[in-house]
């Protein structure tokens, strides 16, 4: 298959900048495969369609302040984006903006309690790829991610065209967030209050947990006109015991919120033909023919034209269908992508 046959027309002001006041007050595309239906629907109608001895499986990955602005000793400003760790606490894998005139060994500062040395540049393998670089950094303390959390902001995607503020360290994370590690919010969980898990809870649904620490890689374009071409990056993920005593006793459907915990859970049942507790790394890349074999639904939200996500929605439901549910979700002023509106396919 071509990225062109995964393309679709989005207008911009479509484009959600901020999210609702309300979490599950979002409206929700409802969709039958099967039937090739779809219904426009709200969030919260969500519990309508969940039955007791379901597994809802949430990924609870936190995001940390991973944008950080340092300054030259010339006085120029350099965006450096944290990754991941490279080898150790201190050397981190990272983008810089703005960074071809900075050298080997030069110090980046960003306070009297925070510089950054740049170590070296990791070059691209392939056209998929852009620039990465290895520094140091050199805190007081010993957790960068308090340091990170001091003078590092949140990282809105590129398509929300504004600074992030106070607001967004809270509406950017799930209410379940609880391990740091992502550079970006698993944004299908972002619909979830805590009153309406507390419902589905008491309605005899089982909450399931792994952590995927979401990376730049989920997000990056797809360069190559034919998608067998692309390269996934890794990220790093994990299925604790409790989740896989919880598949053990599966009764009711599996659904997975969002597309890091299809990944997730689809890569270790490739590996071990079912869901097991385990630690490990992915790149899997999924695209139609593709046949799903770990879950049984899908809460997601609107995704990128010839974006990979996308691709992964069309193997899970028909890539004509779904293309043909975009157009409708167009016409309706559905809200696009991370502070968006959602779809639940059946």
């Amino acid at each position: 298959m071509k990225t062109s046959d995964f393309d679709y027309h989005l207008p911009n002001e479509l484009i959600a900048q901020n999210p609702l006041e309300k979490r599950d007050m979002c409206r929700m595309l409802h969709i039958k495969r099967d039937k090739k239906q779809y219904f426009d629907e709200h969030f919260f109608d969500i519990e309508k369609y969940l039955n007791k001895d379901d597994i809802l499986v949430l990924n609870d990955t936190k995001v940390y302040p991973a944008r950080v602005i340092a300054k030259r000793k010339t006085g120029a400003n350099i965006e450096v984006f944290f990754l991941n760790p490279y080898d150790n606490s201190s050397r981190w894998e990272v983008l810089m903006k703005n960074a071809k005139r900075v050298q080997k060994d030069e110090i980046l500062y960003v306070s009297d309690e925070f510089k950054i040395k740049y170590i070296d540049k990791i070059e691209a393998n392939n056209e998929n790829e852009i620039p990465h670089y290895i520094v140091e950094a050199d805190f007081s303390g010993d957790d960068i991610y308090k340091i990170l959390n001091k003078y590092g902001s949140i990282p809105l995607p590129p398509y929300i065209q504004r600074k992030a503020n106070e607001k967004d360290n809270k509406n950017y994370q799930t209410v379940f967030a609880k391990n740091l590690g992502s550079v970006a919010s698993p944004t299908a969980g972002l619909h979830f209050s805590k009153e309406l898990l507390k419902k589905l809870k008491d309605k005899g649904i089982k909450i399931a947990y792994v952590t995927l620490n979401v990376g730049l890689g989920t997000f990056m374009p797809v360069k190559t006109e034919e998608i067998e071409k692309h390269t996934m990056h890794y990220e790093a993920f994990s299925i604790p015991q409790e989740t896989e005593e919880i598949f053990k006793n599966k009764k009711g459907s599996v659904v997975a919120v969002g597309t890091t915990v299809l990944r997730c859970l689809e890569a270790t049942h490739q590996k071990y033909g079912k869901v097991v507790a385990n630690t490990d790394k992915t790149n899997i890349f999924i695209y139609p023919p593709y046949k799903i074999k770990s879950i049984d639904k899908l809460i997601t939200n609107f995704h990128l034209p010839k974006s990979t996500l996308l691709m992964l929605v069309s193997a899970f439901a028909d890539r004509d269908f779904i293309l043909d549910t975009y157009k409708h979700a167009v016409d309706e002023k559905y809200r696009f992508f991370s502070y968006g509106d959602c779809m639940f396919i059946e």
